[in-house]
């Protein structure tokens, strides 16, 4: 089997990560020339066009691969650094992870503290609808990742966390001025409070009551943090589909009413990551499996 060399990939890495092949070549202390080379010898060596030359250069499915590659011999190394007693002096591990706005929210960064502070980590957390937290696994961006997707990204291991609940709320007196009549019908003409221009949840819950016809109203709020989109809800601008662990204390108050309580969404959730055998990654996955078992609903 054709084998990789290690400066070739470090060096593909490095262009991604700095955009060009001059920034590249000032990061690798070497000149713009060696690191062309050092690319389309890997490019040969592949078979494969491996980056799109463009500024930013960005990788193409295939460099993807190799960008991943060289993050987790990173990583290893840096494991292996640390195993030997040869990292700098305070020197933490970075554990890069992907999760959506709502865990971070409610239950992850509780996960967080649950690992042994003696392991000496440092989390670099990205932000990511949980139905697009995979492809930052696949680019090699993150480590580990929470996941709507139970398909493992390759190179990747899966675990089944738990369901996060949601449900379709409301201020009363909103709910008395838009919605009374029929729920399917006039909650698709109500203002409504989404989190992005990707977020389906909404949507997706009128579909459900008006069987696959429509969506939510043209009317929206966009709220783009999790604790924001409820004080949004709660503060009347629009109904919306919140978690349910958010939506409990403000129901109990009365701030809120529940629009359809016989229509929650389960949204079941996984972690993936790397398949390295890294004592960091698996404190990180110990620590998020056994919180989420604490306080995600079974699937």
């Amino acid at each position: 089997m054709t084998e990789l060399p290690l400066d070739q990939v470090q060096t593909l890495l490095a262009v991604v990560d700095e955009g060009t092949f001059d920034a590249a070549a000032a990061a690798l202390h070497v000149t713009p020339s060696a690191v062309s080379q050092r690319v389309k010898a890997l490019e040969q060596r592949t078979g494969r066009i491996l980056l799109m030359r463009t500024k930013p250069v960005r990788p193409t499915e295939s460099g993807e691969v190799v960008v991943r590659l060289a993050r987790q011999l990173a990583r290893l190394e840096r494991d292996a650094r640390a195993e030997l007693g040869m990292s700098g002096a305070g020197e933490a591990t970075r554990v890069s992870i992907a999760v959506n706005s709502d865990s971070l929210a409610t239950w992850f960064l509780p996960a967080l503290t649950r690992v042994p502070e003696e392991l000496r980590l440092c989390f670099e957390l990205r932000r990511e609808d949980q139905d697009h937290t995979a492809a930052l696994l696949r680019e090699g961006l993150v480590m580990a990742a929470v996941t709507s997707s139970s398909v493992p990204v390759t190179g990747c291991s899966v675990r089944a966390l738990g369901t996060m609940r949601y449900v379709a709320v409301a201020r009363p007196d909103f709910a008395e001025r838009h919605l009374d009549g029929e729920l399917r019908e006039t909650l698709a003409q109500a203002p409504v409070v989404v989190f992005d221009r990707r977020d389906d949840l909404q949507d997706g819950f009128v579909r459900r009551l008006r069987r696959g016809r429509g969506g939510a109203s043209p009317v929206r709020h966009f709220v783009p943090t999790s604790d924001g989109f409820v004080e949004a809800v709660a503060a009347g601008l629009g109904w919306g589909v919140v978690p349910e662990v958010q939506a409990d204390p403000l129901l109990r108050s009365g701030r809120l009413v529940q629009l359809a309580p016989d229509r929650a969404v389960d949204v079941p959730l996984y972690w993936q990551q790397w398949k390295l055998d890294s004592p960091a990654l698996a404190a990180v996955a110990d620590a998020v499996t056994a919180t989420a078992v604490q306080t995600l609903r079974p699937r």
